[in-house]
């Protein structure tokens, strides 16, 4: 499972992290998400998406994600959130 994983990581052309309460209790475990968080962060194409959480609680768990650009469902409709990712992914 771990190869696919790197596989899939090293021919991903943009990363999109949907940053949640549940993500933020995880990540501090250093589990698989962890590593594929790690993984993501050496790119310059990741974004995070924060949705019933905000970038202050991102931040008291992994400064370098809370630093990326992202969007946020508190303050953008989960369509205009869709419009942009679909913006972004498009070849």
């Amino acid at each position: 499972m771990m190869r696919a994983i790197d596989k899939g990581l090293v021919n991903s052309r943009v990363g999109i992290v949907l940053v949640t309460p549940a993500m933020l209790r995880r990540l501090p475990a250093e589990g698989v998400a962890d590593k594929e968080l790690s993984a993501l962060l050496r790119r310059e194409r990741l974004i995070p998406i924060v949705h019933e959480t905000t970038y202050e609680e991102l931040e008291k768990v992994s400064l370098l994600l809370a630093s990326r650009a992202g969007l946020n469902t508190a303050d953008e409709s989960m369509t205009d959130v869709a419009i942009k990712i679909a913006e972004l992914v498009k070849v």
